[in-house]
């Protein structure tokens, strides 16, 4: 498996979007709705899965496609390739604020493992698949981390997080607990797992989950700091109920602390 070699540059702190330069005949491929801009004399293709594989057949790629699903991703993805003389760009853009992470899969073994929703683009030839637990417990309890994606191969892949990051070498027997929605991804070499937390108080008035993701070294973790659906339910907390009302800072006194807060919307 040979990808194109690309350049890139990532553009913007919190709301930020990656511009790959393609020399003539490069491409790169995307999740649907990731596109933000592009150069005159790039075509836009869209296609089965991520084609990275030419020779599967007619049902070898609805398949390989069709996997995709159990990711909640789309069936299909979209190619763009420069099919002019100089060099052209194209841009992608992360879906909500953060950090977006380019994985250089060469320095990975040629495969990364991340969340199901953080593959944001990739050189042509970088496949991307999905990763199965095989443990029980991963299945029952990892939350966002039961199917998770795999992109491999030996081109550049950027997946996108939330908030901050932070990028942890694990060495040998190293272990680091984290929320199973923090995790960004992390190469091969790490073990995956499901701790419980333990204890009548954690469990019954923790707020926290009764689990634990547990990744276990030598490897590398890039985790983030404000995970998606952590959001989303923040802004659904704050939410207007039925009937007209909401929830939010100064919900305890009413209408009265609404105004002692600032918020004086009627």
């Amino acid at each position: 498996m040979t990808a194109h070699e690309i350049d890139y540059e990532i553009i913007g702190e919190e709301m930020q979007y990656v511009e790959i330069e393609l020399d003539p005949n490069e491409g790169v491929i995307a999740e649907a709705g990731s596109f933000m801009m592009m150069d005159d004399g790039i075509k836009m293709d869209t296609i089965f899965g991520d084609g990275s594989a030419k020779d599967q057949g007619v049902l070898g790629k609805i398949f390989g496609a069709g996997k995709r699903l159990l990711t909640g991703e789309s069936l299909f993805m979209t190619a763009f390739y420069n099919q002019v003389s100089g060099k052209k760009r194209v841009s992608f853009a992360s879906p909500y604020p953060g950090k977006i992470i380019p994985i250089d899969l060469t320095r990975y073994g040629g495969k990364f493992i991340c969340q199901k929703d953080a593959f944001l683009c990739a050189a042509k030839g970088v496949s991307i698949g999905i990763e199965f637990s095989r443990k029980l417990g991963r299945g029952l309890f990892g939350g966002e981390g039961f199917i998770m994606q795999k992109l491999e191969g030996d081109g550049m892949a950027f997946v996108h997080a939330g908030g901050t990051t932070a990028r942890k070498e694990l060495q040998p027997g190293e272990k680091l607990k984290i929320d199973t929605g923090c995790i960004i991804g992390f190469s091969k070499g790490v073990n995956y797992d499901i701790e419980f937390v333990g204890g009548i108080k954690n469990t019954i008035f923790g707020g926290e989950g009764l689990f634990f993701a547990t990744l276990t070294g030598p490897g590398v973790v890039y985790i983030q700091s404000l995970p998606f659906s952590r959001l989303a339910n923040r802004v659904l907390a704050l939410a207007p109920r039925a009937g007209g009302k909401r929830k939010g800072e100064g919900s305890i006194l009413g209408g009265l602390g609404d105004i002692l807060d600032g918020d004086n919307s009627f």
